[in-house]
């Protein structure tokens, strides 16, 4: 996959074919995820996909359909969890699977998706929580229930 040229001052069409291209590829790759039956217990799968490809293509930040040690690093900074080279390093090796230095879509997925819980799956899932309690999903509604002291341990 083609990667983006930052020198390019004009790139705005290339941006956006680059773009559209990375878009087409994930489709295809969720359209074959689906007809494996890889995840079948899995509910809502159709919907996850579509969340895990957004949550991809944002922290892909060149776009070459891998995140590499300077798109997770990007990512941790952008959860407000930066780490260091060395433990970045380490959070791709315990994903990576193809001992490529990098995570491919389909490392993304099965670390997402997968019964194994890495540290990038935990931070990864914290944060989605995170940001549906801020869009008000599973809110608690009303005042706090009232304390007393019998109440503690």
């Amino acid at each position: 996959m083609e990667k983006i040229d930052h020198a390019n001052k004009q790139g705005g069409k290339a941006w956006g074919e680059l773009k559209k291209k990375q878009e087409e590829y994930l489709d295809d790759e969720n359209k074959a995820i689906l007809e494996e039956d890889l995840y079948k217990d899995e509910e809502d799968l159709e919907e996850k996909l579509q969340q895990y490809k957004k949550q991809f293509i944002e922290y892909d930040v060149d776009h070459s359909n891998d995140l590499d040690i300077t798109d997770v690093k990007f990512m941790m900074e952008k959860l407000d969890q930066a780490k260091t080279h060395l433990e970045i390093k380490k959070m791709i090796a315990e994903v990576d699977t193809t001992k490529s230095g990098t995570i491919t879509y389909r490392e993304f997925l099965a670390m997402m998706l997968g019964p194994k819980s890495s540290v990038l799956r935990i931070i990864l899932k914290f944060e989605e929580k995170a940001k549906l309690a801020a869009n008000g999903v599973d809110r608690p509604k009303g005042p706090p229930p009232k304390k007393t002291f019998d109440d503690l341990p």
